[in-house]
């Protein structure tokens, strides 16, 4: 596992050796997640780099996330996505979980598209269902801002009273009614995991005020707005979490509701890279 300070000389090296394999500047990053890859086969890729060609990058041990960027063009964006994400409960600290951002955004990334496959807690929503995450919750114990801060990263004390930046979303919903696309929009918890949540777990989650939980995607968006970059953030819903229906969840039954669901995951995030 890599222990690499994740310093500003550390993100600097990282984003030299992306540089070297792609020398233009991304306008968009994307982080694709579980179940999610296939996004990258909308992207005309130029180059692609493995994880580990990357100094002080993490390396993916989950299952359905590939482990490399893809550096091309999607809607006549130049973007760099990451064809795999890293988790909390991988035994990774939150620094190393959002390093890549922190690469992406030196290498001149100014927007994060942020997906995830998520439960969903709404008893009026549906496995497969795409919802656009208007706010968080942080329950992973933890934070990616925390020890010294190095202002050429961001301020020490980032706001975050709109982390998912409103022009982005409104943007998502025009083009989901465009698409005819359902998209909900509603509120992501992050726990740790890995295991899945108790019945008496999804009733406290739900009564905080999350809509879907999930293990990811709420350090990277910290680290995001600390840099100052826009975020969007993407869920699919891939299992129902209703503590007096709860019936038992599988990788595999995740993975397979994702699938499904991504064409029209695709659909929208292309659209709406495209009018950016």
């Amino acid at each position: 596992m890599d222990t690499t300070p994740h310093t500003f000389e550390a993100i600097e090296r990282a984003a030299a050796a992306v540089r070297a394999r792609f020398s233009r500047t991304p306008d968009v990053a994307i982080i694709l997640g579980t179940g999610l890859g296939g996004l990258g086969k909308q992207i005309v890729t130029e180059t692609t780099i493995e994880y580990h060609d990357i100094p002080g990058f993490p390396l993916s041990t989950v299952e359905s996330h590939a482990g490399r960027l893809l550096c091309g063009t999607l809607g006549g964006k130049t973007v760099i996505a990451m064809q795999g994400r890293f988790h909390r409960y991988e035994g990774y600290s939150l620094q190393q979980v959002t390093f890549p951002v922190r690469v992406l955004r030196a290498l001149g990334a100014s927007t994060l598209v942020v997906s995830n496959a998520c439960g969903g807690m709404h008893p009026l929503w549906s496995a497969g269902d795409l919802m656009l995450i208007a706010d968080h919750i942080n329950l992973l114990g933890d934070n990616p801002l925390i020890g010294r801060n190095d202002d050429r990263l961001g301020p020490r004390f980032p706001d975050m009273s709109d982390p998912y930046d409103r022009g982005l979303r409104e943007l998502a919903r025009v083009e989901a009614r465009r698409l005819g696309l359902t998209l909900r929009e509603g509120v992501y918890v992050a726990v740790t995991g890995p295991c899945l949540e108790t019945r008496a777990e999804y009733r406290f989650l739900r009564g905080i005020g999350a809509d879907v939980v999930g293990m990811s995607t709420v350090p990277e968006v910290i680290v995001a707005v600390h840099g100052g970059m826009r975020v969007l953030g993407v869920s699919i819903v891939t299992d129902m979490c209703l503590p007096d229906a709860l019936e038992p969840a599988s990788v595999e039954h995740i993975i397979a509701v994702a699938g499904r669901a991504e064409p029209n995951l695709t659909a929208l995030i292309a659209a709406v890279v495209e009018k950016l």
